[in-house]
């Protein structure tokens, strides 16, 4: 464990899967731009267990190397929350920070709050009081009981506060700070790789058809939509003959890869049109949805990331805890049902889809307002002289 400069208030921040990265590197970027009054440390739970994307992340991104990894790696749910549980605890008592920085919906997040209410750490939630209403999703579960362990809560959208509000959360708790998830966007977007060179890094032979503005972007890998045959299958059916229309690009989670294996659905892979990938780094994921006509997805983090490039957004989803992006974004929510994917993608294709605009606040300075309310709540004169 490293050693940390105790003089100053210190910052614990938190990440352990992919969607993390992304959120907490503006909020460290800033904090370290407030290093005269703030110490930072950095807490990889290690959730995500694919070293070299975490490595090319963490690169892209420029988050410097964890302070520590806690190497938790793949479980259940219940045996990954544990064991972030057991492998955070003794960093909080070396650390004893003034606060932790959560980001998300991922298990680490709600193991890490856990831990730290009951040790008597304020809990900072960043993206609190996203809900879909749908308690069959982990992420859900996790949302909601971090937000009712935390201390301060910043908020995506206007919407979320109602949220924290019926749940019987003080609004004095939650501030609305806008989106770091858009930081993170606008600070790369000039630093995207091409489509002709994500082609080349990949040794894919990159197909005339495949040209900016002329091919979808797919990605899938919520459980409700890969883990049953009868849905999965679908939605792969389906999508292969959008590929007939237009060309899709799948960038494939391991999970969901993994899935097709077992279910024999490879098949759909090899239709005419669509061309697949690995989970693709983030300035080579970015630069694929930059040039894309359409995204197919069933990320929240993309719902958003589409609607800041003002690039038409399917979700292959029944609801969205991101609402903003379908009422003031380019999302439309269509769930797994192949008349209603078709029905989207053939308007986007003939009229180009929804236009829609960049919500309040997702100007890339969220991380700033974070950081400026932080300071007003943990850091005092003593602290600082």
């Amino acid at each position: 464990m490293n050693n940390i400069n105790k003089t100053k208030p210190v910052v614990l921040c938190v990440v352990g899967a992919r969607p993390n990265f992304m959120k907490i590197a503006p909020i460290f970027a800033s904090l370290q731009n407030n290093s005269n009054v703030l110490s930072t440390y950095l807490v990889h739970t290690g959730q995500h267990y694919d070293e070299a994307m975490k490595d090319a992340f963490f690169k892209q991104l420029g988050i410097p190397e964890p302070d520590i990894d806690l190497e938790v790696g793949s479980a259940s749910h219940a045996v990954q929350t544990a064991q972030v549980m057991l492998k955070f605890e003794p960093v909080l008592d070396q650390i004893q920070p003034c606060c932790i920085v959560v980001v998300g919906d991922v298990n680490s997040t709600i193991a890490c709050s856990l831990v730290a209410v009951k040790k008597h750490v304020p809990v900072v939630h960043v993206e609190a009081g996203l809900r879909s209403n749908d308690r069959g999703m982990p992420e859900e579960i996790n949302r909601i009981l971090t937000d009712q362990l935390s201390d301060l809560l910043f908020t995506t959208e206007r919407s979320a506060k109602n949220n924290l509000c019926n749940e019987g959360i003080s609004e004095n708790k939650v501030h609305f700070v806008g989106n770091v998830m858009i930081d993170s966007l606008l600070n790369n977007l000039q630093r995207t790789v091409s489509l002709a060179e994500i082609f080349a890094n990949h040794n894919v032979d990159m197909p005339a058809t495949v040209q900016s503005g002329s091919y979808a972007v797919l990605t899938l890998h919520r459980p409700s939509n890969v883990d049953d045959p009868a849905v999965f299958q679908r939605i792969l059916g389906t999508v292969s003959d959008v590929a007939r229309k237009i060309p899709v690009i799948f960038s494939i989670h391991p999970r969901t890869q993994k899935m097709i294996s077992e279910m024999a659905m490879n098949r759909f892979l090899e239709a005419p049109g669509m061309v697949c990938f690995p989970p693709l780094p983030y300035l080579e994921m970015l630069g694929l949805m930059k040039t894309a006509r359409l995204v197919l997805t069933d990320s929240g983090g993309l719902q958003e990331e589409t609607t800041a490039l003002g690039v038409p957004c399917v979700t292959l989803r029944e609801n969205t805890e991101r609402p903003i992006t379908v009422d003031q974004g380019t999302n439309t929510i269509v769930g797994s049902d192949a008349e209603k994917i078709m029905t989207c993608i053939d308007d986007v294709l003939e009229s180009g889809g929804k236009a829609g605009c960049v919500p309040e606040f997702w100007d890339g300075k969220a991380a700033d307002r974070i950081v400026d309310i932080l300071k007003m709540n943990y850091v005092t004169e003593t602290s600082v002289q």
